[in-house]
């Protein structure tokens, strides 16, 4: 899935101002000069591109000392500007003497990026760094434009916008594993719902196996980024597989209580599960062998501290289904509101098992000011 990353040159810190050039004073130039500057700055303003145009053509012809001609040049970079004609506008300034900070949004904004490179090395700084990343994604040189953001970023810090940029530009080349990284480190500084749906829905993507997914959904569940009905039916039937039944049942009266066949037999099965499953957990968990059922039958209910106390069992008979009672542990412990459990359970996540991918993102999601808030609580 395309991430959502945005690449407008105007969110990346240079100003729109700087691509209008400041109307020239029309001091020591002759009354027919004066007069045709007067009129392309008032056409301009007024948004009459072509009679602005055809008053700085006037100077422009009229112009005889050095003087006239920098100010009709100027002139005619501002009325182009204004008519969005960046070529010629950059053409203008440039004969006027304009600096190269000037030029080089003009280029840009005129599609000719290598000219805009070029200008913006010449000028340096922060914002001609930005310039030269983005032209080079324009370019359709992402690799390029990741060896610049990493530069912005390793200049100036982790700003979110250069983060945002650079894992568009990880996502263009390919580099999936980059732009993951990139995505993660993005939630440490915005943990809102929608940097969370770009990561996790990518990561669905990928192949796991069923507890693996049911631990994604819940993730998804409590960072709010499950939107689509097949999602909660998807959630609902991994969780009667493992005997989560009070998580199937929520994840259906999410979903808006679907009406089709499928649905309802879900639902139906997940009402007969909950009815009993009070009484089945406590059977369960007394066993290790059932521990880890026993655990997921408590977390469904909302017994945290039960959940808990099962799924230590499973963990201490060292079983096949260990890291499983592991990333569900930890999700049980974050619930519950015990966030410093959570993150040390999570953490002793092996990777034999296939759940450590997706324990990893849940240390990340308890890292979060979110994590622990009523709403992460309950989801």
């Amino acid at each position: 899935m395309k991430p959502n990353v945005t690449t407008n040159f105007f969110r990346l810190g240079v100003a729109a101002a700087a691509l209008v050039a400041a109307v020239p004073s029309h001091a020591a130039v002759s009354p027919a000069v004066g007069k045709a500057l007067n009129q392309a700055a008032s056409a301009a303003k007024s948004g009459n591109s072509a009679a602005a145009i055809a008053a700085v053509k006037t100077a422009q012809a009229a112009a005889s000392s050095a003087e006239e001609k920098q100010k009709s040049a100027q002139m005619a970079g501002y009325v182009y500007t204004r008519a969005g004609r960046y070529a010629e506008a950059a053409n203008a300034l440039q004969a006027s003497g304009a600096p190269a900070r000037q030029l080089a949004p003009l280029y840009y904004q005129a599609g000719q990026y290598d000219k805009a490179i070029s200008v913006a090395r010449q000028a340096g700084g922060e914002d001609m760094q930005v310039l030269i990343a983005q032209a080079a994604t324009k370019q359709g040189r992402p690799a390029e434009a990741v060896k610049a953001y990493n530069a912005l970023i390793k200049a100036n810090g982790p700003k979110p916008l250069y983060l945002e940029n650079l894992a568009g530009a990880q996502y263009k080349s390919g580099d999936k594993a980059g732009y993951l990284a990139t995505t993660e480190k993005l939630i440490r500084v915005d943990s809102s719902p929608a940097r969370w749906k770009t990561l996790l829905i990518n990561f669905r993507q990928n192949q796991m196996r069923p507890e693996a997914k049911l631990a994604l959904y819940h993730l998804m569940s409590a960072t709010n980024t499950i939107e689509r009905p097949e999602d909660f039916s998807e959630f609902a039937k991994l969780a009667l597989v493992s005997n989560q039944a009070g998580t199937a049942q929520a994840a259906l009266t999410r979903s808006g209580a679907p009406t089709d066949a499928m649905s309802q037999k879900v639902a139906q099965a997940a009402a007969g599960m909950v009815a009993k499953a009070p009484a089945e957990a406590v059977k369960l968990a007394a066993t290790p062998a059932t521990a880890l059922r026993g655990g997921n039958a408590y977390l469904g209910l909302g017994q945290f501290p039960q959940a808990i106390a099962a799924y230590d069992k499973a963990i201490a008979a060292n079983g096949a289904d260990a890291d499983q009672a592991r990333v569900f542990k930890g999700i049980a412990a974050l619930k519950g509101g015990n966030a410093n459990l959570a993150k040390q359970t999570f953490k002793s996540v092996s990777d034999k098992a296939g759940m450590k991918d997706i324990a990893d993102l849940w240390s990340l999601y308890a890292t979060t000011r979110g994590a622990t808030a009523p709403a992460a609580k309950a989801a």
